[in-house]
């Protein structure tokens, strides 16, 4: 799927310059002339990167970057026609990615967008991939196993410690069978004695009462004779 780039600018001979450039580079482009509808369209429209000129009517490139960078990560590039560094920092102060003054070589902005979208590209799967480390799901549920929190069809359960313990290690080892002697060495440790197959089943239990209908348990499956396992969904 192509990039889709915000371009902000009251110039309309760069914004059409602008246009006609990236769109040669295979982007998407999305054109706003302030800074209000520039919010409005930010909003709107799912994009990757942002050109955001800084002398904009209704809304300062500013103030419309402080907004934007507040609730999202989106690089931003600020287009200045002046030269203060004031102005430069004011930019990177407020969430700014980079900036380019204008009058702008074409290759370098293009050098510079590439840039900031490869950036964010490596941060976007740094984040997924730790999310996905840390969140395991099947079917209906879900578990964060830094935040040790259980969701069944979106909504939180209260599991105890000893039950997200056994949550997690079927949701990490679905379709595995577990004896209940391997469930008792790793998740009580150093648990033993004539009450400890027992101790699983009622966790067990407890467990199937808050993921899914006792009556018709598809989740956690009993292998008879056996032990246990989590189907996969």
């Amino acid at each position: 799927m192509n990039k889709k780039i915000l371009v902000v600018d009251d110039e309309v001979s760069i914004c059409e310059l602008l246009k006609m450039e990236l769109e040669f580079e295979g982007y998407e482009v999305v054109v706003c002339h302030d800074g209000l509808e520039a919010l409005k369209a930010f909003e709107t429209e799912e994009v990757d990167l942002i050109l955001l000129d800084i002398m904009l009517p209704g809304m300062n490139g500013f103030e419309v970057c402080k907004k934007i960078t507040a609730v999202s990560d989106v690089p931003v590039l600020m287009l200045t026609a002046k030269t203060d560094i004031v102005d430069k920092v004011l930019g990177l102060e407020f969430g700014a990615d980079d900036y380019i003054t204008k009058p702008f070589d074409m290759r370098e902005l293009l050098a510079r967008i590439k840039v900031l979208l490869r950036r964010s590209n490596i941060k976007n799967e740094s984040e997924q991939k730790k999310y996905e480390e840390h969140i395991l799901q099947n079917g209906d549920i879900e578990i964060n196993v830094i935040g040790r929190t259980a969701l069944v069809k979106g909504q939180e359960i209260h599991l105890t410690p000893k039950e997200f313990d056994l949550l997690e290690l079927f949701m990490r080892s679905l379709g595995k069978v577990f004896t209940r002697e391997d469930l008792v060495e790793m998740v009580w440790k150093d648990y033993e004695g004539v009450g400890a197959s027992r101790t699983v089943d009622m966790h067990i239990q407890r467990i199937r009462k808050k993921i899914e209908d006792i009556t018709n348990a598809k989740y956690i499956e009993t292998v008879f004779g056996i032990g246990y396992k989590m189907r996969k969904y």
